[in-house]
């Protein structure tokens, strides 16, 4: 409890340093645009941070801790954007954990204490000043922290009687009085900037002095069992459960799985693959959409039966034969996965492709790499642990590459070329839905109005009107791109492209377009 005072030092000067980062973010963020200010304010924390412990870069390669968090950091510097920030603030406790002695071994245990305390982040403040005054009490310091306030009462009072009296004997102190508008000073003071103030200082204490809560501690000493001596007895229940989960029925249940899945293989590759009609009244559209997420949930359910069967160090995993349907059994569900990702393929040719549907590419990805490393894991003898850190470390490498691809211009693009307008089958394209998907949309939609140009179509297209809105949306994104602390990597490239644009010959009766302008 006292720990906190006998560092008394050092407590101040984190305080202090957080008051200062505050400041920044006040002068970065309040009523501003966010672009690479938060990449700027995330190199002055972790400086900050590191200029507090010292000795933490001095140890033999120390270099590593800076160079890994400036690649945490820089998904920021390409586009700000929910998964850049998480990826940003993981990279930032990593580092502080680091920094302070505290960083777990193991991808799996960093995850979750990199979770946990960014869970935990924004009660660290309150909790560690909530310990300071009860420490400072039992130690008797809090007569000492009103006598250091006391004794500025009256050198600051009689000051300003001094400053009031020179001001009224020199006119230049007097002009200089007057130029201070109490006013302005009050309207500063503002309650929603006083509580964004409150929300930065707790902010980045968690980060200036990272801890854990320790109820986790707690709860895992009392729930540790207590060794009991003598012969253990087998309970009616307990053989019940291992009668129903038992190496017989585990046997059972893979050669029935694997039937039941070698069946669900066999009906695509006649239906979906082989060009066999269909049953009446049934789309090869609705085919593919019906069967692509619920093959992803049968494949879940399948990795979480297979880690309960064969858990490390049970009868059924040292069992030859119950391993190679393991193995069988995997594989189809592999397949399962590849044949979801291609019937969602064949449904997004049909009706095109959005944000939700590029994330059920990636997260059927997901699920086939995790499917073979719960293989790796059995072939290899590896524990939980390790199959769980495979995951989170496949999870991480994903999301971070995700995090540099500019999936708005992706979605765009691909509607466009797919487009009924444009290849003559297809669905039309919905030029509202490429809208709402922002500025990095424009070039995809300056191509296609381009197009409609050039085949005369704008006589049956709402032409005038998408080039006065393309028009007004252009303005308001170069007005918003003046603030320099709204820059990025991908804006600025979006600027360069918009800029070097080519105009181009529009339908008699038209107004003239410009891509860019």
């Amino acid at each position: 409890m006292t720990s906190l005072l006998t560092a008394a030092p050092g407590t101040c000067a984190r305080f202090g340093v957080a008051v200062l980062l505050a400041a920044l973010a006040d002068f970065f963020f309040y009523g501003q645009p966010v672009g690479i200010t938060l990449f700027l304010f995330g190199i002055t924390l972790a400086a900050a941070a590191a200029a507090i412990q010292p000795s933490a870069l001095s140890a033999g390669r120390a270099w590593f801790k800076p160079v890994a968090l400036l690649v945490g950091l820089l998904p920021l510097v390409e586009n700000v954007s929910a998964l850049s920030v998480a990826i940003g603030l993981a990279a930032l406790a990593v580092f502080a954990f680091s920094l302070v002695g505290r960083l777990r071994r193991g991808f799996a245990r960093i995850a979750g204490q990199v979770a946990l305390f960014l869970l935990a982040a924004p009660f660290r403040f309150v909790h560690d000043f909530f310990r300071w005054r009860k420490a400072a009490r039992r130690l008797g310091r809090r007569r000492i922290g009103f006598a250091a306030i006391a004794v500025w009462i009256m050198p600051l009072t009689l000051g300003a009687v001094f400053l009031a009296l020179f001001g009224a004997a020199n006119p230049v102190i007097e002009y200089w009085l007057s130029l201070i508008d109490l006013h302005a000073l009050l309207d500063l003071i503002q309650l929603p900037r006083l509580a964004f103030w409150l929300l930065v200082l707790a902010g980045v204490w968690a980060f200036l002095r990272p801890r854990l809560p320790r109820f986790l501690h707690r709860i895992a000493r009392r729930a540790s069992p207590v060794p009991v001596s003598g012969v253990t007895t087998t309970t009616k229940p307990a053989k019940a459960i291992e009668n129903i989960f038992g190496k017989a029925a585990i046997l059972r249940a893979l050669m029935v799985f694997n039937i039941l899945f070698a069946m669900q293989t066999v009906l695509d590759a006649t239906y979906l693959w082989g060009g066999i009609a269909l049953p009446d009244g049934l789309t090869y559209a609705a085919y593919a959409h019906r069967g692509a997420y619920p093959l992803i949930v049968t494949a879940l359910l399948a990795a979480g039966f297979v880690l309960a069967a064969l858990r490390p160090g049970s009868a059924t995993s040292s069992d030859p034969f119950i391993r190679r349907l393991v193995y069988v059994w995997v594989a189809q569900n592999i397949v399962l996965v590849i044949s979801s990702i291609l019937r969602l393929e064949l449904y997004v040719g049909i009706y095109a492709l959005t944000y939700w549907r590029v994330a059920a590419f990636v997260w059927m990805g997901l699920v086939a790499a995790g499917l073979a490393l719960i293989i790796a894991r059995i072939a290899l003898g590896k524990s939980n642990e390790w199959l769980l850190s495979a995951n989170l470390l496949t999870l991480s490498a994903t999301l971070y590459a995700c995090s540099f691809i500019n999936f708005a211009a992706l979605i765009a693009n691909y509607n466009v070329e797919h487009s009924f307008e444009m290849t003559g089958h297809g669905s039309e394209l919905d030029f509202w839905y490429l809208r709402s998907l922002g500025p990095s949309a424009r070039p995809a939609l300056d191509r296609f109005l381009e197009q409609q140009a050039r085949t005369n179509a704008a006589s049956v297209f709402p032409y005038r009107e998408l080039v006065r809105l393309l028009g007004q949306d252009e303005a308001r994104y170069r007005a918003a791109q003046e603030n320099w602390r709204a820059w990025s990597f991908r804006d600025w490239r979006l600027l360069r492209t918009l800029d070097t644009s080519i105009p181009f010959v529009v339908p008699q009766g038209s107004e003239p377009f410009v891509p860019g302008r």
